[in-house]
């Protein structure tokens, strides 16, 4: 019997699923972050952090670790696959293997291996799709610097705007300052914005407070309220794009919203109005996790149309 390995490699950690060749999935496991291998012991890291998980889902699964060579290994990475091929060729030795990024195996997750479109909005953004000939077709993904609109560091940085617009006199007033500076323990929004330039708020810090504007959205700031409103508006943007190219006009398309910032109820309702104004456009949460779906893109890549089967619920 052969089997097959899904990882998804994070910023925060790193999951393996392994299936057989039914595709029944028989073992599951978790594992540190293993993005940084270009990093200071980032390959030691990178190393540790893949086989604590592979080890687990096989002691899950009830094989070898030492002696298993997979039919197919896929493996979707935060940052991008590069430098990372040769290393988990030289750890696991699978007869074929795949690398990719995280969008990729969140896509396939995301309706179980089937058309769709995900659209990603957590520190950054993207949106990916495949339609049923295989086609990928993508919008957004560039970047903080060019791009990454509707995720949380681009809705912190229109705060943290609005903010010192208001603290200098020429904006309208918002409640976003004083929630930023309780937050923070900055003098000002001027001493924020300098140390946000600083390795003290690191991207993901500065995401994070995107939550700030969804509750001052929710305690009724008009100007925290219109950032998440034109966040929505930038997403469904990213995704409208990504559907136009790849599925006919019509088309039943499923679009799954993956990330923290779609915790916001108010810009997910507002998300879903603009994409479901498409007709044929359904907008729902992902079927299944990325290393799911890195494991359905290992199948996929193998040449074998399964449907997977046993996904533990920490995957769903």
């Amino acid at each position: 019997m052969g089997f097959y390995l899904g990882i998804d490699g994070g910023q925060s950690s790193t999951t393996a699923m392994i299936g057989d060749a039914a595709g029944r999935v028989i073992g599951f496991g978790s594992g540190g972050p293993c993005n940084h291998v270009r990093a200071a012991e980032g390959r030691t890291k990178f190393l540790k952090a893949i086989g604590a998980c592979v080890n687990a889902a096989c002691a899950e699964a009830g094989v070898n670790a030492a002696e298993i060579r997979f039919e197919c290994v896929c493996a979707g990475f935060s940052g991008g696959p590069a430098d990372k091929r040769e290393l988990l060729g030289e750890l696991l030795q699978p007869k074929r293997i795949e690398v990719t990024d995280d969008a990729v195996i969140a896509l396939a997750g995301a309706n179980a291996g089937e058309p769709a479109v995900v659209t990603i909005a957590g520190t950054g953004s993207i949106s990916l799709g495949r339609n049923r000939q295989g086609r990928l077709a993508r919008a957004g993904g560039w970047g903080y610097l060019f791009g990454d609109e509707g995720g949380g560091f681009d809705i912190t940085r229109q705060a943290l705007r609005a903010a010192l617009r208001h603290e200098e006199g020429w904006g309208p007033e918002t409640r976003l300052r004083d929630t930023l500076l309780g937050e923070t323990g900055c003098a000002d929004v001027n001493d924020l914005m300098h140390r946000m330039y600083t390795t003290e708020f690191p991207r993901p810090r500065i995401a994070a407070m995107a939550r700030l504007v969804d509750d001052a959205a929710m305690a009724g700031d008009v100007i925290a309220r219109s950032i998440l409103l034109n966040a929505a508006q930038e997403l469904a943007t990213y995704t409208a794009a990504v559907r136009v190219q790849i599925f006919e006009a019509g088309e039943p398309v499923f679009v799954a919203c993956i990330g923290g910032v779609f915790r916001s109820a108010l810009l997910l309702e507002r998300f879903r109005m603009l994409v479901e104004l498409e007709e044929g456009s359904s907008v729902g949460r992902p079927r299944y996790g990325p290393a799911a779906g890195a494991l359905i893109e290992a199948y996929r890549a193998a040449g074998l149309n399964v449907d997977i089967t046993g996904v533990p619920e920490r995957e769903k």
